[in-house]
């Protein structure tokens, strides 16, 4: 049987055992603990991943779809003597992924493949949408080419995003060409109730066969609220002669972060 001086001492100590750690392992902790974030490169809280998925902006490489490179690569036009436009057509089927600054390159090679022309960009990925990866007046001398490449640099890095572009709306496109030229002129209109800033506006010319036989892209600096309207003009020194069928347009304004 213990005695009571015995219990006496096991009472004391352990009373003294939890001042220590009020006074010391509590402020200690509090101190020493940090909170799991989307930026401390561990694998915590609900993620899916290291500092991916789950409530982090970032999302996982196994959340999103890589995006896809239509025409088999990029295509050209040529537009003056030694000057050609080329672009690629990149579809993002991830519905709430985006994703800016994403570095390319597009390259031109004759008719034996070898380079004639390289140049690199970057576009932004917005979510759901199509866009264009355009690189206006390539040099390329004497040199004619005959196969144009695509392909990015380093694999996006996704962000949590949202199509907010429902409101935008192509209401005319209007085509003309002669033979010094021609030009088109695309109005857009804002239906919503804020104004969009800074879009992208690309154009995607195609023939009776629905290929691509022009490009090009805009910026228009602001659409106003509520049936704002906007004319987004383009130019080419070249004629068609009567190929283009129909017209492609992609609106895009920068991806935004959803948190």
């Amino acid at each position: 049987m213990t005695s009571w001086s015995s219990r006496r001492k096991l009472i004391y100590g352990s009373i003294t055992l939890i001042v220590l750690i009020l006074i010391i392992g509590i402020p200690a902790f509090l101190i020493l603990y940090k909170a799991p974030t989307c930026f401390d490169k561990i694998m915590n809280s609900d993620e899916v991943n290291v500092d991916c998925g789950g409530s982090c902006v970032l999302l996982c490489q196994s959340s999103f779809i890589s995006p896809q490179i239509a025409w088999g690569g990029a295509k050209f036009e040529k537009v003056a003597n030694g000057l050609y436009n080329a672009a690629a057509y990149v579809i993002n089927q991830n519905l709430n992924g985006g994703a800016t600054n994403v570095p390319y390159k597009i390259s031109l090679f004759d008719e034996k493949g070898i380079l004639i022309i390289e140049r690199s960009g970057s576009m932004n990925l917005y979510a759901h949408r199509n866009s264009l990866a355009f690189e206006p007046a390539l040099d390329v001398g004497k040199r004619i080419p005959v196969k144009a490449t695509f392909e990015f640099l380093q694999a996006p890095n996704w962000f949590k995003s949202n199509d907010n572009l429902g409101g935008l709306s192509i209401i005319d496109k209007k085509y003309i060409e002669d033979k010094s030229g021609s030009s088109l002129e695309v109005t857009l209109e804002n239906k919503t109730l804020f104004p969009y800033k800074n879009i992208d506006v690309s154009v995607i010319l195609l023939d009776s066969n629905d290929n691509a036989i022009g490009f090009s892209r805009t910026t228009i600096d602001s659409i106003e609220s509520k049936n704002g309207r906007e004319i987004a003009p383009f130019t080419w020194p070249i004629s068609r002669k009567g190929s283009v069928t129909s017209i492609e347009v992609l609106p895009l304004i920068t991806p935004q972060l959803v948190r």
